[in-house]
């Protein structure tokens, strides 16, 4: 089974890194996919480029082989549809159990995502939830994919809802970047690798702080 887990990380982070390597144990993934996302469909660009959230998912799995980067939206042009990365990891992996990881807030936009009932025919859909989190009720058709066993999800390709809990860390990409635009020391909320290179290209610095180094 291959999990695939997409995101901008921007930057990458523990909770997406807990996340990732918690799944893989859960499921008993061969690996994780770390898909960074080029151009969202649903939010604005991503404050740093392309090429440095490659390089600093590159610096956070050194040494965790079963977390694969993969840069093919990276490498795609246009709008990052998921649907599009499905469909092209699909055609990679064409008879192995697909299980596409989205969190909660992402599952409840998941009408407006493009051709969202045909992620279905590609993958498990498996929505990552805190503890105790409280389902929503599902439409008729999210309904229908409904399944509360686990080993489904290895017995067939594609086509099931699932909800997992995880350890989800209280840790967001948007609260990293304003304590680096403030000035303050955002160490223990990401590798230290990835802060070294944030430190290095002089990353979320924005206008208001252009000159304050981070704290030591």
């Amino acid at each position: 089974m291959i999990g695939i887990y997409g995101g901008t990380f921007d930057p990458v982070h523990f909770g997406h890194l807990r996340t990732a390597l918690e799944v893989k144990e859960i499921f008993g993934l061969d690996e994780v996919r770390l898909i960074p996302c080029s151009q969202p469909a649903h939010r604005n660009s991503p404050d740093s480029s392309p090429k440095m959230r490659f390089e600093m998912l590159q610096l956070a799995v050194k040494g965790q082989p079963e977390l694969v980067i993969d840069r093919r939206e990276l490498d795609r042009e246009g709008v990052s549809y998921m649907i599009d990365t499905l469909k092209s990891v699909r055609n990679e992996f064409s008879n192995c159990p697909l299980l596409l990881f989205i969190g909660t807030d992402a599952f409840e936009g998941l009408s407006g995502w493009h051709k969202w009932q045909l992620l279905f025919d590609y993958a498990h859909v498996v929505v990552i939830t805190r503890p105790g989190y409280r389902q929503q009720k599902l439409s008729e058709f999210l309904s229908s994919k409904l399944s509360d066993n686990a080993e489904k999800l290895n017995q067939e390709d594609a086509g099931s809802l699932y909800f997992q809990p995880v350890t989800q860390l209280d840790i967001s990409a948007t609260a990293i970047r304003n304590i680096i635009r403030t000035g303050l020391n955002p160490r223990f909320l990401l590798p230290d690798n990835v802060i070294d290179y944030i430190k290095l290209k002089k990353l979320y610095k924005g206008s208001h702080f252009p000159n304050k180094p981070l704290i030591e």
